[in-house]
């Protein structure tokens, strides 16, 4: 297939470990399954993948690796291939993956200097179906990053990873599929960073009780609950106790490959948000800045 079928985690580097740690076990709803050697894996409990959040203890906060699958191991060395031939810097060549979960890998600083690591034959976790009144995520949805030169990170993830256009937002923010969802990535312009990391919910019943859940445990609610227009999915996003954004979703459009026909959503605050009877916006949401860990890869 020599190409990305989906994402498996992120790892994040974070100057107050416990509390984040807290935030993601005790609020947002994830499940720790480990803490060794100084990491701690959370897994979502809809996911088949063994963890989707990863967490260190740093001085710094960065974001120290997102992690994309493949399906065999023979994928993971095509794409190494590509990705040297496009003049990424490889931080290390696919090898047999010592960490937790195992598989076979390899880490590679993108264009712009976040580190990505794609994988293949990780150990899986237990997942099973999550009822809405549960209000827990279900999987890593879908992330969205800024690049200094958003085009031509698209044309990266397109030609290189193999993702497909499935719509753009005007000329400015682009979403794209590794699989049958509407988007796996998105693309906005700005200094190279995360912008936000969203997960899946049940149904739009499970992502009001989420954000009433964490309403109570006085979680700041920063844009929504609304609907997107490219992808019709909800949303209501949230930042963790270290800046990071994070997004409750739900209802993300399923493409069909042999019809689909990509498009351009004119941007207005209609196209953002079709309810318009949310709170804040994206003004509200985290100033985008570089991220500290820029072609500084991880020792983890």
């Amino acid at each position: 297939m020599n190409r990305v079928t989906d994402i498996r985690y992120v790892g994040y580097a974070v100057p107050d470990l416990e509390t984040e740690r807290t935030f993601y076990r005790d609020k947002w709803g994830l499940r720790e399954v480990a803490a060794r050697d100084g990491l701690v894996y959370l897994a979502a409990e809809g996911s088949p993948e063994l963890y989707v959040v990863r967490l260190r203890a740093s001085e710094t906060k960065r974001v120290d690796v997102i992690a994309l699958a493949a399906e065999t191991n023979a994928d993971v060395d095509a794409l190494h291939d590509k990705v040297v031939e496009a003049g990424c810097r490889v931080i290390f060549t696919p090898r047999e993956l010592t960490g937790f979960g195992g598989g076979y890998g390899f880490r590679f600083f993108g264009k712009d200097g976040l580190s990505f690591e794609i994988s293949a034959g990780v150990e899986r976790g237990p997942s099973r179906d999550v009822a809405a009144k549960e209000a827990l995520p279900e999987k890593i949805s879908h992330i969205v990053m800024h690049s200094p030169d958003h085009k031509g990170a698209v044309d990266f993830f397109v030609n290189v990873l193999g993702f497909r256009v499935s719509d753009w937002l005007g000329d400015f923010m682009c979403f794209l599929r590794c699989n049958e969802w509407h988007h796996r990535v998105a693309i906005l312009p700005g200094p190279p960073c995360l912008n936000h990391v969203a997960y899946d919910m049940a149904d739009m019943d499970a992502m009001m009780r989420g954000v009433g859940k964490l309403k109570r445990q006085e979680v700041e609610l920063r844009w929504g609950p609304g609907r997107h227009t490219a992808g019709n999915n909800t949303f209501s996003y949230f930042t963790t106790p270290a800046g990071f954004a994070v997004e409750y979703t739900a209802e993300l459009e399923r493409v069909d490959e042999a019809t689909w026909v990509a498009g351009v959503h004119v941007p207005t605050p209609e196209t953002m948000d079709q309810w318009g009877a949310g709170s804040g916006g994206p003004q509200t949401m985290p100033h985008p800045v570089p991220d500290a860990g820029l072609f500084q890869a991880a020792e983890v």
